[in-house]
């Protein structure tokens, strides 16, 4: 497992809000839902579409292309047309700091 790096701040991410991220030098959204951060592919596994422009639903993303559902938690394709997860990240908050690490 890669080791966990900063991408953001607490104080920059409010409750219902996303931020585009690098990973690995790979694109990623993190999410704040209810004061609970979650970060995953900014990729949709269907075409490759940015998940992070589509609509949040709870803990389910939209993709902006086609409409497949992604569950933000697990990166599970909820709906079609996808049919293969996308990637998710760890998450881990220290004090303001907002740390990711691939699963």
């Amino acid at each position: 497992m890669g080791r966990f790096v900063q991408v953001a701040t607490v104080t920059e991410i409010p409750a219902g809000e996303r931020k585009l991220v690098w990973v690995d030098e790979e694109p990623a959204v993190l999410f704040n839902v209810g004061g609970e951060f979650f970060c995953l592919a900014d990729v949709c596994s269907h075409d490759g579409g940015p998940l992070g422009e589509g609509e949040l639903f709870g803990h389910e993303i939209e993709c902006p292309r086609h409409g497949a559902l992604f569950d933000i938690r697990t990166g599970e394709a909820v709906t079609l047309p996808a049919t293969a997860p996308t990637s998710v990240y760890r998450v881990r908050v220290e004090e303001d700091k907002i740390l990711v690490a691939p699963a």
